[in-house]
């Protein structure tokens, strides 16, 4: 009764442990472990009542303990980023199932031991241990993984040891792995167990298709060995093993089919966005085509949110980390504690080298959802931003061109107009202005980015700085410094057309005041709407209205 009592203690509170780890260090996925949890509590009420003389019984939740730890297993290797790909794993796992059944109807027999070894025991542990060694190979070096392989080892060493030299010695092994597996889900590292990666296709090799081919072979052969020798005497051991392999082929066949749709599915999406981009002439159809992609590449309850911001001034700062030496990353995850278990988000620049000169604001395309899909969708969202920066690039350029083919047409026609046209920056460096302007100033030519405050008498400047950074349109009158250090007085006329995709910038037009009528070469009569330069200014103005 006391050792019934020691081992109800020591396996409940491995289980509360694993509880325990699970609610304080969160992994991504809580199933697996509390699948493990639950094999504990099977493996302790076994050992309780092997302690209570009752072997029956106590068989049966030793296996329930093995198909818990079975279950387990495979859900750690479905999406985590340890095993990523596990058809590697359900290969090696059927075919050793299938040579077990082999070692069991042809060297155990129908007694189902050896000597007073378990054959059952010892084939569970030795599955066991394959599965956990694996793991550990898979995750490199991992404290929990390991741990999970110390306790495999001391199920298998007592199920060997405890029928030949019974008593405290050989049940050692089953403390190991209750203190073992409890440890494994209180260390830190078991997060990285469950943690989300992105899926890989495995290559298709012939030798890894004939081992599957063997291993489903395997459980029918045998049982035609045994009718052909009059007696089927392991019907039951070979229809449990014939079962689990299939269950693995059918596994590692679904595991394909989901993984070619994914692609396939992801292939789709992409090819209709790059067709939607290729024909974005703006920056709302490219946000429109990005979206619309977005909701054919990921289910909708898996995305709470989506920002796509052409400029990196409209973004965080937690959103856009410093550039190091090298070329940006591709995406990065963005931390928040206050975000629900199993959701993340997601930074997709939006750079393209070289071409990041043409749009120098950046931006990026920022997704919060679950943690899981955006893993498993990440390089197909990161090929979805380039997509979207190489459009915007485009549109950028041909803005650019339109604008500079602009310039050369207003420089061609406008050229004997008695109105000085002027093109700025938001910074106020001027980017265009009519050859009048240098004729006013009496200068042959402008200095290099020289601004309208470098034009304009100092005592003026405020004026027009404050008349540029109110809204609108205006007029105001400031003075112009000439070449010879004379002043001009000026009427200066301002559009602001930066909202405009083609001018992306002040207009400003200015008329000398000094001047107040036409040339003395007017005649009386003379309808001045059709002399030259009033045609010019009309036309000119009529170019910048809209």
């Amino acid at each position: 009764m006391l050792r019934a009592i020691e081992w109800a203690v020591l396996g409940i509170g491995s289980a509360a442990a694993i509880v325990y780890g699970v609610r304080r260090h969160r992994p991504a996925r809580i199933g697996p472990w509390l699948l493990l949890a639950g094999a504990i509590v099977a493996s302790t009420a076994g050992d309780v009542l092997t302690a209570l003389n009752r072997p029956a019984v106590a068989d049966v939740c030793f296996y329930v303990m093995f198909v818990l730890v079975a279950c387990a297993l495979l859900r750690l290797t479905r999406v985590g980023a340890i095993l990523v790909d596990r058809a590697r794993l359900i290969d090696l796992l059927a075919f050793a199932c299938s040579a077990l059944l082999v070692v069991w109807v042809f060297v155990i027999g129908d007694a189902g031991r050896i000597g007073n070894i378990s054959g059952a025991y010892v084939i569970g542990a030795l599955l066991l241990l394959a599965v956990v060694v694996r793991v550990l190979v898979a995750v490199g070096p991992n404290v929990s993984a390991a741990l999970l392989v110390v306790g495999a080892v001391g199920v298998l060493v007592s199920d060997i040891l405890q029928p030949l030299w019974p008593g405290r010695l050989s049940e050692s092994g089953f403390v190991v792995l209750y203190l073992s597996w409890g440890a494994a889900a209180l260390h830190p590292s078991m997060v990285r167990l469950t943690e989300p990666a992105v899926p890989r296709a495995s290559s298709w090799r012939m030798r890894w298709a004939v081992l599957l081919g063997i291993s489903v072979a395997t459980p029918p052969v045998v049982l035609l060995i045994e009718a052909i020798n009059g007696r089927v005497g392991d019907g039951v051991v070979i229809a449990v093993a014939g079962a689990i392999t299939l269950l693995l082929t059918i596994t590692r066949l679904t595991d394909s089919v989901t993984l070619n749709g994914q692609a396939l599915t992801r292939e789709r999406g992409l090819r209709h966005a790059s067709a939607a981009l290729v024909a974005a002439s703006d920056t709302a159809a490219v946000d429109e085509a990005v979206r619309a992609a977005v909701a054919e590449l990921m289910p909708p309850d898996a995305v709470r949110s989506t920002v796509f911001a052409v400029d990196d001034r409209r973004l965080t700062l937690e959103a856009v980390p410093g550039l190091g030496a090298g070329p940006p990353t591709r995406s990065w995850w963005v931390e928040d504690e206050d975000e629900d278990d199993g959701y993340a988000t997601l930074v997709c620049p939006l750079w393209l080298e070289p071409l990041a000169v043409a749009r120098p604001g950046g931006g990026a395309l920022i997704l919060a959802g679950r943690r899981d899909t955006l893993t498993a969708t990440r390089d197909t969202l990161e090929v979805l931003a380039g997509q979207a920066a190489l459009a915007l690039d485009r549109i950028s350029l041909v803005e650019a061109v339109g604008r500079r083919d602009s310039d050369l047409y207003l420089r061609a026609v406008i050229r004997s107009s008695a109105d000085i046209m002027v093109v700025i920056d938001e910074d106020q460096r001027i980017r265009y202005a009519t050859p009048s302007l240098r004729e006013l100033l009496g200068a042959d030519d402008l200095p290099p980015l020289a601004t309208l405050d470098d034009l304009v008498h100092p005592d003026d400047r405020d004026q027009l700085r404050q008349a540029f950074r109110s809204s609108g349109d205006g007029v105001v009158f400031c003075s112009l410094v000439r070449a010879d250090r004379s002043q001009v007085l000026v009427e200066v006329t301002y559009r602001d057309l930066r909202a405009d995709r083609l001018v992306q910038g002040f207009v400003v037009t200015m008329r000398d005041f000094t001047q107040s009528h036409e040339p003395n070469e007017l005649r009386h009569g003379d309808n001045l709407d059709e002399l030259p330069a009033r045609m010019n200014r009309r036309s000119s103005r009529h170019k910048f209205r809209y």
